[in-house]
């Protein structure tokens, strides 16, 4: 099968998205859950859902495999996607995820992979890329968080990668040392929440910027910046922060909620 030339991503709202590619449909952090759900993520840190889903697992589809930040925070997967885990073909996330997903979960520590195969598919390389779920030394607090690298043969551009939940650091700077990114998931909001004051969680639009300038990717595609409660900066805000820089706001596509959309490779 040779290299595709295109990639088809469906943003399903907040951190869910749909990637077709190469034969495959993978799915990103599954959260399904009604509109007006509160979650309570520990440490005195709690939010509730604004807004549901564009589609319902019903109506993406089969799922090949998903990819999954981190198992632990319900804006990420929450009970309609976890319900969904057993359906599909292989699950991908962090160590500690794997361990307590169990199954087909496959647990990877940053810069390991694994190889997604199937007949009449692209075989794919899923590369575990770093990730910081807030401020130094919060780890132990937030739980393990990965981002993923998707290579196969012949890429002519580079890599299809999704940040994961992170803010901006030395770890996530590392990828554009390391990678080649031709399409570039980024999970924005810049989370905060009351209790924690300034301490962010997720991409700020400013860091996306600084970002998108150190990758140098050919398509910038926001996600996670919408949805629930807890994410403080929406398309105005990222728009604004990418607007002094017109060479990389041009690069960004929005994705209309539930449609998929065919991206270049």
């Amino acid at each position: 099968m040779s290299a595709p030339e295109t990639v088809r991503i469906t943003h399903v709202g907040g951190p869910t998205a749909l990637i077709e590619v190469g034969g495959w449909r993978l799915l990103t952090d599954p959260t399904f859950d009604a509109p007006g759900r509160r979650y309570n993520f520990g440490w005195g840190t709690s939010s509730r859902k604004l807004a549901g889903p564009a589609l319902t697992p019903e109506q993406l589809g089969p799922i090949d495999a998903v990819l999954l930040s981190h198992d632990q925070h319900e804006d990420n997967l929450d009970a309609a996607g976890r319900a969904l885990l057993p359906s599909a073909g292989t699950i991908v996330t962090t160590r500690a995820g794997g361990k307590r997903l169990g199954g087909t979960a496959r647990g990877l520590a940053p810069w390991e992979t694994t190889r997604l195969e199937g007949e009449g598919k692209v075989p794919i390389e899923v590369i575990a890329t770093p990730c910081r779920h807030g401020p130094p030394l919060s780890q132990p607090i937030v739980g393990e968080v990965t981002g993923f690298a998707l290579r196969w043969d012949d890429q002519q551009h580079g890599v299809v990668w999704i940040s994961g939940d992170t803010v901006l650091y030395d770890g996530v700077r590392e990828v554009a040392q390391r990678l080649r990114v031709d399409v570039a998931i980024l999970h924005l909001g810049g989370v905060r929440f009351p209790v924690t004051g300034p301490l962010r969680y997720t991409l700020s639009a400013p860091e996306a910027v600084e970002l998108s300038d150190l990758l140098q990717p050919r398509t910038i595609v926001p996600i996670h910046y919408e949805g629930w409660k807890h994410f403080r900066e929406g398309r105005a805000q990222v728009e604004e922060a990418f607007a002094p820089s017109p060479g990389l706001a041009s690069r960004i596509r929005w994705l209309e909620f539930g449609a998929p959309t065919d991206l270049a490779l």
